[in-house]
C-alpha cells in the first residue's frame, strides 16, 4: 500500500509498504479516508523529538472507515466512519486512572510510537475510535483532533464571560481557539499573526479582529485597557514575551504552542504583575465534545482547510507549511 514514512530528522519519504496485518483482539483495521498535517508533525520532522521508533508512518489527525474488527470489538462494524484519538497513553498510571490521560507518565502519540494515518490503511485499538456523526464529511471529521486541542485551551483559559481575548498565532490551533471563543462564548477576539492571508481568512470565517502584537496597539484595540486573557499558540519565546507585555496585570495566558528547546521568559513581569501562565496539553474529555460540535461548525471548519492533497505530495507540503506560506489552517491529505 502507499504510505508516508519518517526515517529521521529532515527525512520523510513516500513509499510502497506492506498492508498492516489483520486486526487482533481489541483491534480494528481501517481505510484512511482523510488526514491532517499537524504542527507537531512538522516539529517532529525538524527535530525528531517525540519519535520512539523508526521508520514510522506519521499522522495522528485522521478519519477512517472500518474495514474489519478483531475479536472482542463491539459497537463497530465494517463501513462505520470513525475518528482516532491521537493519545497512546498507558491507561494504568495515576494520571490515567484519575481521568487525566493527557498527563500520562508514559504518554505517546499515534504516528510517533505506532504507525499513523498517512497511509491507505491503519490498524488501531478500538478504544481509540469514536463514530462520526451522520452526514459529516471526512474532511471535516479529520479536524476533530485539533478542534479538541483548541477546546482544551478554551477550557484551561476559562475567560470571563464576554471578556476580550488576545490570541498570538493564527495557525490551526490558534485559529480554532478563536473560532470556539467566538462561537461558544461570544468573546471579542484580537488575533496577532504575520500571515496576512490567514488573518483575512479568519476575519471572514470567525469574525476576529487582527492586531499588531504591541502593547499600545493592543490597548487601543481594547478601548484603552489591556486584555486579561491571552493565548500563546506559536511556540516562539519572543512571541510569548511580547504577549506577556501586552497583558493586564493579574491576567492569564494559556500556552499551547510547541517550543524548540528551553526558552527565556521575563519572569519578573510574571511575578510582579501576578500573571498566570497555564499549560494546555492535548485534551481530556474534549475529544468526544469536539466530535459533538462538528455538525454545528462543519461549514466553517471546511472553509479553514485546504483542498486535499495526495500522499505523494506530503513531503513537498511539509516544506510549504514550514515556510508559513499556506493561508488555510489545515492541510488535508486524502490517502
Amino acid at each position: 500500500m502507499r504510505a508516508i514514512r519518517f526515517h529521521g530528522r529532515g527525512d520523510i519519504r513516500f513509499a510502497d509498504v506492506p498492508e498492516p496485518p489483520p486486526p487482533t483482539e481489541g483491534q480494528v483495521r481501517l481505510r484512511v479516508r482523510m488526514a491532517g498535517i499537524c504542527g507537531s508533525d512538522l516539529h517532529n520532522f525538524a527535530t525528531g523529538q517525540w519519535i520512539s521508533r523508526l521508520p514510522v508512518t506519521p499522522g495522528h489527525e485522521f478519519c477512517a472507515e472500518v474495514l474489519s474488527v478483531g475479536e472482542g470489538v463491539g459497537g463497530l462494524v465494517p463501513g462505520d466512519l470513525v475518528v482516532v484519538d491521537s493519545r497512546a497513553n498507558c491507561g494504568e498510571c495515576d494520571h490515567c486512572r484519575q481521568g487525566a490521560g493527557n498527563l500520562c507518565r508514559r504518554m505517546g502519540f499515534v504516528g510517533e510510537v505506532c504507525d499513523g494515518g498517512f497511509a491507505e490503511q491503519s490498524v488501531q485499538p478500538a478504544r481509540r475510535l469514536l463514530k462520526v456523526p451522520a452526514g459529516i464529511d471526512p474532511a471535516v471529521a479529520a479536524m476533530t483532533e485539533p478542534l479538541a486541542v483548541a477546546l482544551r485551551v478554551v477550557r484551561q483559559l476559562a475567560a470571563s464571560a464576554g471578556a476580550e481575548v488576545l490570541v498570538a498565532g493564527g495557525g490551526c490551533i490558534g485559529g480554532l481557539v478563536a473560532l470556539l471563543l467566538r462561537e461558544l462564548g461570544l468573546h471579542p477576539v484580537l488575533l496577532a499573526d504575520r500571515n496576512a492571508d490567514r488573518t483575512r481568512l479568519l476575519e471572514d470565517v470567525t469574525g476576529i479582529r487582527t492586531v499588531a502584537l504591541e502593547a499600545r496597539a493592543v490597548r487601543d484595540a481594547c478601548g484603552g485597557r489591556e486584555p486579561a486573557f491571552g493565548v500563546e499558540a506559536t511556540g516562539s519565546g519572543e512571541v510569548l514575551n511580547r504577549l506577556i507585555g501586552c497583558m493586564r496585570s493579574g491576567g492569564r495566558v494559556a500556552m499551547v504552542g510547541l517550543f524548540d528547546g528551553v526558552q527565556s521568559v521575563d519572569v519578573n513581569q510574571v511575578v510582579e504583575r501576578e500573571l498566570s501562565l497555564v499549560g494546555c496539553s492535548v485534551f481530556q474529555d474534549e475529544f468526544r465534545d469536539a466530535l459533538a460540535l462538528l455538525p454545528r461548525l462543519a461549514d466553517r471548519l471546511a472553509a479553514l482547510a485546504t483542498q486535499p492533497i495526495a500522499l505523494e505530495d506530503v513531503p513537498a507540503a511539509y516544506q510549504r507549511l514550514r515556510s508559513g506560506g499556506v493561508p488555510q489552517l489545515k492541510m488535508l491529505v486524502r490517502p
